[in-house]
């Protein structure tokens, strides 16, 4: 299988290259030329696999060219060793709402999931073997500490992960700033999650400096962190055993609600993918007015998804526009120069028949924490609660899951405010919670930023 950009369509790579470079040449996002779609016996034969294997079945077919199926088995295998949960996630009943658990990993959080998948890939792909590769990524919370955990001690690899300072919660920056490996950094850029990532893309753009370092990315725009996403959308159909279900996806980056559109492209009978924003809520302006106009980053109470310009909704663009690649490039171009895009009607129509979009503020978010405790007993985390609020709103569908995206020990302020309950540190964090931070200060300033990388590697 060949990978193009959706910016160019002509341009040709393998799985091993849009791997190492995350980020098309031309500032576009790779996409696969071609997407295979199950039918009905074939998803009957993969719903008797386990979770890893059912992994092993679904990415293979984005990799073959340049993993075996045994080598791919082996890195998946060995990426959820660390997970609590032996099948990985785990699906419960929340009231009439089917909660999927994706936080069983080392760091508690869904990236978990993809991450540990990739720290391994760098590993059988043997891209460091000539050349050491610096690993830059931009983090709203959770994606750093993933990263960290997955590339942590990696031979030939370094990390550099840019979160923005004071604008995550104090658990996810100890996290991520007390592991205290060699070979990774943590910068604290002062600015929004925005600008973490523009930093990243345009350190991307720059072919020289990217070619000097050997850079690679490991955010949601690496295509690996979206195939990985996909798997738990046909785990959860399995096991439900409904013949058409709908997700709710606590929405930033546009990455794992992405993913649940590429798991109904290969054949999955998902009915809507429900995209639950906070106050940041370009996604829900784009998908019910058309225009993508971000907006000043407003600090909310679910910090992961404080985004105003959702990278992979380029993808999606590429797909409802019938792999337009010259209009996507477009559109792209007018958001930098003017700040915004415009959807026609039709655009928005083919955008719905998928999607819904809803956005629940942070007092909606509080309320939701305190009414499913004081219901169920059972606490979620606020990037969850705001899954279960669009849910309420939209209130039609039947056969809901809902993606816990966090473990909500990570959010202690916010729980607390809404429950008045504290939760009690799973083990896997305790050990972080008492050691040094690690992390330096600095200027939203590509140049700033470029000499420090230069001065930590040369």
């Amino acid at each position: 299988m060949n990978y193009l950009s959706t910016r160019d369509k002509s341009l040709n790579y393998d799985f091993k290259d849009i791997f190492l470079r995350g980020l098309a040449p031309d500032g576009g996002l790779f996409l696969p030329s071609e997407i295979r779609s199950y039918h009905k016996s074939e998803l009957k034969n993969l719903s008797k696999l386990t979770y890893s294997d059912l992994a092993t079945e679904i990415l293979f077919n984005f990799c073959s060219e340049n993993l075996s199926k045994d080598e791919l088995r082996s890195v998946i295998k060995d990426a959820y060793k660390k997970f609590k949960d032996k099948e990985v996630v785990s699906i419960k009943k929340v009231g009439n709402i089917n909660l999927l658990e994706l936080y069983h990993g080392p760091t508690l959080a869904f990236k978990d999931i993809a991450m540990q998948v990739i720290g391994n890939m760098y590993d059988h792909l043997k891209v460091a073997e000539k050349k050491p590769v610096n690993v830059v990524v931009a983090t709203s919370g959770d994606t750093g500490s993933a990263a960290i955990a997955a590339l942590n001690d990696r031979k030939n690899i370094n990390l550099f992960v840019l979160h923005p300072h004071n604008k995550i919660s104090n658990i996810q920056r100890k996290i991520m700033t007390t592991i205290g490996s060699n070979n990774i950094f943590n910068l604290a850029i002062e600015g929004s999650f925005d600008d973490c990532q523009r930093v990243v893309k345009d350190l991307f753009n720059e072919n020289d400096f990217r070619e000097k370092i050997n850079m690679s990315g490991v955010n949601s725009i690496n295509w690996v962190r979206i195939i990985c996403q996909i798997v738990y959308y046909f785990y959860a159909y399995f096991f439900l055993e409904k013949e058409k279900i709908s997700f709710s996806v606590p929405t930033g980056n546009f990455g794992d609600v992405y993913a649940g559109y590429v798991a109904k492209k290969m054949g999955l009978p998902i009915d809507k993918l429900i995209v639950a924003t906070n106050e940041n809520d370009i996604l829900q302006r784009v998908i019910n007015t058309g225009e993508y106009k971000p907006d000043k980053v407003k600090p909310s109470l679910s910090p992961s998804m404080d985004i105003q310009v959702s990278s992979n909704f380029e993808r999606l663009l590429f797909n409802i526009l019938n792999k337009d690649d010259q209009k996507v490039a477009t559109l792209m171009k007018s958001l930098k120069d003017n700040g915004s895009f415009k959807l026609n009607k039709e655009e928005v129509n083919e955008i719905k028949k998928d999607f819904k979009a809803e956005k629940i503020s942070d007092s909606e978010t509080l309320s939701i924490i305190k009414e499913v405790y004081n219901k169920e007993k059972f606490i979620i985390d606020p990037h969850t609660a705001t899954a279960f609020g669009a849910i309420n709103k939209i209130g039609e569908l039947n056969n809901i899951v809902v993606l816990g995206t966090a473990h909500p020990y990570k959010f202690l302020e916010t729980v607390k405010k809404a429950t008045g309950k504290n939760v009690e540190p799973p083990h896997q964090l305790e050990k972080f919670m008492d050691k040094d931070e690690k992390f330096v200060i600095i200027e939203n300033d590509n140049e700033k930023i470029k000499k420090y990388i230069l001065n930590k590697i040369q």
